[in-house]
């Protein structure tokens, strides 16, 4: 028979879950195994405990969380054995990863987030058993206390706001990664950031530190003073090609082709938010826009111009491969 949720392991833990489709949040009693992390939410509760953990765990008391499946500021409460980067009395921050398969090809080159095995909230360790020979859940944030391996825990430095910083394990991450990696981080590009949300926001504050110019894409006018006058975006308004790079927050479903037309040639549109249907984006603009750029830089094909009354021939050293391109 399977162990109810407050009874799965030796540690209790209380929080607030939602146990049905309705989303409701109420009063939840469980408990905790070592490991077993899981960010959601924000409580602070103030009372002294211990647990049993594992020699590479990390337990923390829940101060600040954002109220996103992903963000978490904490206490560290008590450390493993073999950790040695923090200590009880550490602001630590956990992100919505809390453990992956650590052996795969992606783990071993710390790219964890493509590990097919990622640990995140509602998921089963990978190897689905603890040391009570029972399965471990991970429950969640919406909790008095959390634990996760010492690897996905990172240190909060003292000049940085909990509250404040707390996105930033999700949200901050998810727009900075694609500025960085796709190189749309240097002082002097143009920047459009689609959707003025909670992504969106932390979006333009990145790329304003290092001097680019940002436009906000909304549909939204009542949100261009806030992005003008609080957040001191450039534009609000809309060019056609003249922007490096887009990254689009918005998750709800919406057409892509407004937004390409208005980046450079080779410009980059990153897509952060998580529409629920698929979006289309029709080829022949792209048809178009490929025609343009080969005209301005005089890119065309190498050819072997033969006579038609050749074709039959020339058939025949396509099916051999005997051609060049």
């Amino acid at each position: 028979m399977a162990m109810s949720p407050e009874n799965e392991h030796p540690v209790k833990a209380f929080g607030w879950a939602a146990r049905d489709t309705t989303g409701h949040l109420s009063p939840f009693k469980f408990s905790r195994s070592s490991t077993e992390g899981n960010i959601f939410s924000s409580i602070y509760i103030d009372f002294p405990f211990h647990m049993a953990i594992g020699e590479n765990d990390v337990t923390f008391k829940v101060l600040y969380c954002g109220i996103c499946p992903s963000d978490l500021h904490s206490m560290v409460t008590e450390i493993g054995t073999k950790v040695t980067k923090f200590k009880v009395g550490d602001k630590v921050g956990v992100g919505c990863m809390v453990g992956s398969c650590r052996s795969c090809p992606n783990c071993k080159d710390d790219l964890e987030n493509y590990c097919p095995k990622i640990l995140s909230y509602g998921a089963k360790y990978n190897d689905g058993t603890t040391d009570w020979g029972v399965t471990t859940t991970t429950y969640g944030g919406y909790s008095d206390i959390m634990v996760s391996d010492k690897h996905f825990v990172i240190k909060i430095p003292d000049n940085l706001p909990l509250d404040g910083g707390a996105p930033l394990l999700c949200a901050g991450i998810t727009v900075y990664n694609p500025l960085k990696y796709y190189g749309l981080n240097k002082a002097g590009m143009h920047l459009g950031i689609v959707g003025l949300g909670g992504l969106g926001h932390v979006a333009i504050m990145f790329p304003k530190a290092v001097g680019l110019k940002v436009t906000v894409i909304s549909t939204s006018p009542n949100k261009k003073k806030v992005a003008m006058d609080h957040l001191g975006v450039n534009a609000f308004m809309l060019a056609m090609g003249t922007m490096d790079g887009i990254i689009d927050t918005v998750s709800a479903v919406h057409a892509l082709l407004p937004f390409i037309n208005l980046l450079k040639n080779n410009g980059k549109l990153v897509m952060v938010g998580a529409p629920e249907k698929l979006l289309e984006l029709l080829a022949f603009p792209l048809l178009m826009e490929m025609i343009d750029f080969a005209t301005k830089k005089n890119v065309v094909a190498d050819i072997e111009l033969i006579h038609m009354d050749y074709v039959n021939t020339a058939m025949e050293h396509l099916s051999k491969a005997d051609i060049k391109y």
